[in-house]
């Protein structure tokens, strides 16, 4: 017969043993349950950052920026770790600027509808400039030329005579850019884009020069006025066959925004000091008095120009007609 004590010790560790087990299962069945729910949790925290990373665009750009540098910095590390100093590629790394593509006066002309797009690739190769910011420049001339009533055709001719599509173009009088406008004279217009150097931007230099333009027509009353009035021409006898050249450029424009095949050397008129012999054409162009020099019609698809035999031609004048003068009224825009 067995003591009382060693009965007492037996059911001790019996009773240890359950307590065991229980706490066990009771530390598994915890880690299970935190284990299901923590899941559940960094899902939701997960879901909750992306929604916040997505309204959030401030942070979104910080962020990535934070880790551009982070790679770049590791990136330069370890080359420098290899070849002992920092090679271009690595200087180059080193002035990462992701944002720089903002700063990019172009588009894809993909993007652009039937007629911009077979204008921006006619201009590309006529002038030999990229299809790219010359697409967003004909989709700026497409929007600003509706908006003022103006053809985007007759914009993008404009700029084409006058700085062939250069956007750092400068005159010895000081017209500047795509539209060679007189920055000194109309700094005002520019102050709402932040001042005169928005002038070399392309499509701040487009609205400016459209708005000059449109002044100048509505000043002279016609549009062949308006542009004797534009090229700084108004208290001149003649505008040296500036008119010609911007309309004619405008006609082959038009053609090829309507699908017909302009060959990309078409000449232009040639300035002339007798009045040339009328061509029609799809634009129409108010003709001066027959006595006056600048009686040229213009505008047509194919531009022809009749000199009389005894009256020399009038010297050609520089980057297709820059800004002549700057005196308030017969000035230069």
């Amino acid at each position: 017969m067995s003591s009382p004590s060693v009965s007492r010790q037996g059911l001790s560790l019996q009773n240890l043993v359950a307590v065991v087990r229980l706490v066990v299962s009771d530390v598994l069945e915890g880690v299970r349950w935190l284990s299901h729910h923590a899941l559940a949790a960094v899902g939701l925290v997960a879901v909750l950052a992306a929604v916040f990373l997505a309204t959030q665009a401030e942070v979104r750009h910080a962020m990535e920026a934070r880790a551009l540098g982070w790679l770049t910095e590791r990136a330069t590390t370890r080359t420098e770790a290899v070849d002992g100093s920092a090679g271009a590629d690595e200087v180059l790394l080193a002035m990462a600027e992701p944002d720089a593509i903002q700063r990019a006066t172009a588009a894809n002309p993909a993007e652009l509808n039937r007629q911009q797009s077979a204008v921006a690739f006619w201009i590309a190769r006529r002038y030999n400039v990229a299809p790219e910011p010359i697409s967003r420049l004909v989709q700026e001339a497409w929007v600003v030329g509706k908006r003022v009533g103006m053809e985007p055709t007759l914009v993008l001719a404009v700029m084409a005579v006058e700085s062939g599509f250069n956007p750092f173009a400068q005159s010895h009088v000081g017209a500047q850019g795509l539209m060679q406008v007189m920055t000194r004279i109309h700094h005002d217009k520019y102050a709402i884009f932040g001042g005169q150097n928005a002038a070399f931007d392309p499509v701040t230099n487009l609205r400016v020069g459209v708005q000059v333009l449109v002044d100048c027509v509505r000043r002279a009353g016609s549009l062949s006025g308006g542009l004797k009035h534009y090229v700084g021409a108004a208290n001149m006898p003649d505008d040296g066959g500036y008119a010609a050249k911007v309309l004619a450029e405008a006609a082959y424009l038009q053609q090829v925004a309507a699908g017909q095949k302009v060959a990309v050397n078409a000449p232009l008129p040639q300035a002339t000091v007798a009045s040339a012999a009328p061509v029609v054409g799809p634009v129409a162009v108010p003709v001066a008095p027959p006595a006056s020099p600048d009686a040229t019609p213009a505008g047509t698809a194919t531009p022809a120009v009749s000199e009389s035999a005894p009256t020399p031609a009038a010297p050609h004048r520089a980057v297709e007609h820059v800004a002549l003068l700057s005196a308030p009224e017969g000035a230069r825009r």
